[in-house]
């Protein structure tokens, strides 16, 4: 009778455990199932969102790996084992390794801002302090750039969040202008008009707004005119050595070019 009631004991415990184990089991399906469902979700609403590729995928393994530590700590606790400490522990080293990586962790937020606020986008030519080019890559932690000597440079998100960003892709174009000086006469009026009227062949130009060819300033030494040209941005390059090309057509050696402060030259959509 002893032998029959301890297996008897044996046998409910096993069935009950046994029970728990298939309630385990069910559980962690239907959560994995939850998770399928909330990352399939997340992705099309980021893709809906035009967010980059590398940061879909990064954002939904982040969130994936942080829904499963808590799916299993559900799980633990429905087997009654404490959670209380094993939490514990996780925010001790999720403190300790934020304090470790407080860089790249500075980055990443910068990185999920930019994603939300949407300053450029692959393809577009920026300008961050001193470094410049076209994005190639918005990553989890840094910018990729291709400057225009074809060399690829890494800018830490933080870095671009945090500091002055020039976008050269943000509008439908972009405007520059070129000066020179020219001998005073009763030809100018009809050069600038000549000037204009070639400028506004040169198919990189826009024709809307229309380039304006002005007289700003007369001089003993000569009269200042100024072309104003606007161009899409990944025309821009070649538009400013179309219009510079025009200019010294139109006028010759007797014209002396004015330097320009922010010349093509050093902006990275040249």
């Amino acid at each position: 009778m002893e032998f029959g009631g301890l297996w008897d004991a044996v046998r409910q415990v096993v069935l009950a455990f046994g029970l728990k184990v298939l309630g385990a089991f069910a559980l962690w399906w239907a959560g994995r199932q939850l998770i399928a469902f909330a990352l399939r979700v997340i992705r099309k609403g980021l893709l809906a969102r035009e967010v980059d590729a590398t940061l879909q995928t990064y954002l939904a393994s982040i969130l994936g790996v942080v829904l499963n530590i808590v799916l299993v700590i559900g799980i633990l606790g429905f087997f009654g084992v404490e959670t209380t400490s094993f939490a514990a522990l996780m925010a001790a080293a999720g403190v300790a390794i934020g304090a470790a990586w407080s860089g790249l962790l500075s980055n990443f937020a910068a990185g999920a801002f930019l994603i939300v606020l949407r300053p450029f986008k692959v393809g577009d030519s920026i300008e961050v302090g001193s470094v410049g080019g076209t994005v190639t890559e918005v990553g989890l932690f840094a910018t990729h750039l291709l400057g225009p000597d074809n060399v690829a440079t890494m800018v830490g998100n933080a870095k671009i969040l945090g500091g002055d960003l020039r976008n050269f892709s943000a509008t439908g174009f972009r405007r520059f202008e070129r000066s020179v000086v020219v001998p005073l006469g009763p030809s100018v009026p009809a050069s600038i008009e000549r000037l204009r009227v070639a400028i506004a062949g040169e198919p990189d130009v826009l024709a809307d707004p229309p380039p304006q060819v002005a007289l700003v300033d007369v001089a003993e030494g000569g009269v200042t005119v100024v072309a104003r040209v606007c161009a899409e941005p990944h025309r821009y390059g070649a538009a400013v050595d179309a219009v510079n090309r025009v200019v010294c057509e139109q006028f010759g050696p007797s014209a002396a070019p004015i330097p320009e402060p922010d010349a093509a030259a050093g902006a990275p959509g040249h």
